[in-house]
């Protein structure tokens, strides 16, 4: 009852993660638009349909080399392209084909944008057009960049500090920034607001699932964690569902942003995990922990960690394990993931895993926008056939393990890559099945990796190493946009390169060790040893019952499922 009310509380913050992470594909959409005309309309003209003003014209609008002959109530008339205009100098009939003399001028006025689908986004209210379009396609890649930092920071900040703080403050943060950014006054306070609700978002999800992972038990550790990418799956629903409903980007980004208030209003109330707590040594902290635990599981003795960790009553008691005690802990930052040659090998494998899995995701999914039809309703399918990809991965997982579902999924989607490019251009429905399967797999591979990257590492640098595996994965986000551009040197060179990083991935993934059913290590010794090596880290040295204690820890909390049951 406990690690379930902790579990649905957490994850479902992660909802306001999917949400901040898409939000700005309709927030910065590009409407249809032309430039701006010094005068009242009385006539329009499109090709051979004539409007008495420019709104109608929009229902017509088919190319971006289109342009709209005017005629103004002064009787001068205009061809309205989209980052210039023309003065005719000498015509008396609008027609749409002229060939006389134009006078050129630039859009001093303005610009006209098509209000159809959009009565405002940011690129309508600050002109992020023509001249300017480069800085409306600099606002995911700057909130990819948060994104990346804010994984390594919180990340190592979780491990310093404790999982609970972080998460305090990364979920008041969300909220916080998330309102901010509909009151930003300029483009620039609106990127800056922006970047740090990255940092905060993209903190709070790595946190979250070290989090979980160390709440819950071993048999409920792979579906639990897995299925905090499903709640980030339906944060992109409610993208879709609020831009269908809501048109103008402030109200939006208000509406996005008060979605998972009721989370900020309570998650004060979560503890800190037991791990974290023994791994610095607060023995009395996890007792207390552990003991709110055994009362809303209604477990009649739980257990002692004094007993565990060999502990003697008065030493708990004097109070050595306080937080004013940190000498004797040893601060770990991210030079400890390479600390041998064992780990460094894993390190660079997952670090690999996590590259590739956001490079392929965000590749397939730029590729699937070719769907057409509703894209309120293709954004809301985009996150929808994420869900039963992670329950298949779930199942796999538990049934073959971390690394034997790893491997298959990555080099399936390799030979998914390679069969598209045989897929006659023609056979449209055929390519969006393959690519939809393509997502399929690497979606696998990318749920799969934050719970096996967890499980991998010991708890002194947990969060580190998957703050840092997500800082790979979201420079593989924002390599992604670039790869898709390489489309214009050949059609199929960013579905090559996506082939050849899961192809290796897939490889280098058979030498790192299986953790299905394995305790949670606690020091760099035990995470070696975990690939059969006696090699031995210039860690923290293991007390000989620090493995003992957590893993009993563990099975304390699958004997309070059972007990529930």
């Amino acid at each position: 009852r406990f690690q379930a009310c902790v579990y649905f509380a957490s994850v479902f913050q992660a909802m306001s993660c999917g949400i901040h992470y898409l939000a700005s594909v309709f927030m910065a959409v590009t409407p249809n638009f032309v430039c701006g005309i010094p005068g009242n309309v009385s006539s329009a003209l499109f090709y051979n349909s004539s409007e008495s003003n420019i709104e109608d014209i929009w229902t017509l609008w088919t190319s971006t080399e289109d342009y709209i002959v005017v005629q103004l109530e002064n009787g001068e008339i205009w061809e309205l392209n989209q980052c210039s205009r023309a003065k005719r100098e000498v015509s008396l009939d609008p027609a749409y084909a002229y060939e006389g003399n134009k006078s050129i001028f630039s859009c001093s006025d303005g610009f006209l944008y098509d209000n159809t689908k959009w009565k405002s986004t940011v690129v309508t209210q600050w002109d992020l057009v023509c001249d300017r379009e480069w800085l409306a396609k600099l606002i995911q890649p700057t909130f990819m960049l948060g994104v990346l930092i804010g994984a390594v920071i919180f990340g190592d900040i979780a491990d310093r500090l404790g999982r609970q703080r972080v998460i305090w403050f990364t979920s008041a943060g969300q909220f916080v920034f998330g309102v901010a950014v509909a009151f930003t006054f300029d483009y620039y306070s609106f990127v800056i607001v922006r970047f740090l609700l990255a940092m905060v978002s993209s903190g709070y999800l790595v946190v979250a699932f070290v989090y979980v992972t160390e709440f819950v038990g071993i048999k409920a550790r792979t579906w639990a964690s897995m299925h905090v990418h499903a709640f980030f799956a339906m944060g992109i629903m409610v993208v879709a569902l609020v831009g269908f409903l809501v048109r103008t980007w402030w109200v939006y980004q208000i509406f996005l942003s008060i979605a998972t208030l009721p989370f900020v209003l309570c998650c004060w109330m979560l503890p800190e995990t037991p791990f974290w707590l023994l791994s610095e040594e607060r023995y009395e902290d996890a007792q207390k922990v552990i003991n709110i635990m055994a009362r809303w599981n209604k477990v009649s003795t739980p257990c002692k960690v004094s007993e565990l960790c060999s502990v003697q009553q008065d030493d708990l008691g004097s109070g050595r394990m306080g937080d004013n005690d940190t000498s004797s802990t040893k601060k770990h930052n991210i030079l400890d993931l390479f600390c041998n040659w064992h780990i460094a090998r894993r390190t660079i494998t997952v670090w690999l895993i996590w590259f590739t899995g956001s490079l392929g995701y965000y590749v397939f999914s730029l590729s699937s926008v070719s769907l057409g039809g509703n894209e309120y309703l293709n954004l809301f399918l985009i996150g929808a056939v994420e869900l039963p990809c992670y329950i298949i991965a779930c199942i796999a997982m538990d049934k073959l393990g971390r690394r034997n579902t790893l491997i298959p999924f990555l080099i399936l989607s390799a030979l998914i890559c390679v069969l598209i490019m045989f897929i006659p251009q023609d056979f449209n429905v055929l390519i969006i099945l393959a690519n939809m399967a393509g997502k399929f797999s690497i979606g696998v591979a990318f749920g799969l990796i934050y719970l096996y990257t967890a499980e991998l590492y010991p708890t002194i640098v947990r969060s580190l190493a998957v703050g840092s595996g997500s800082m790979m994965c979201r420079v593989g986000s924002v390599v992604a946009p670039f790869c898709v551009y390489l489309r214009s040197v050949w059609i199929f060179m960013p579905l090559l390169l996506v082939g050849i990083m899961a192809l290796l991935s897939g490889i280098l993934t058979i030498m790192l060790p299986e953790t299905l059913g394995k305790p949670l290590t606690n020091t760099l010794v035990e995470a070696t040893e975990m690939g059969r090596s006696k090699k031995s880290c210039s860690g923290k040295t293991p007390s000989a019952h620090s493995g003992t204690a957590l893993e009993k820890i563990e099975m304390f909390g699958q004997e309070t499922v059972s007990t529930e049951k």
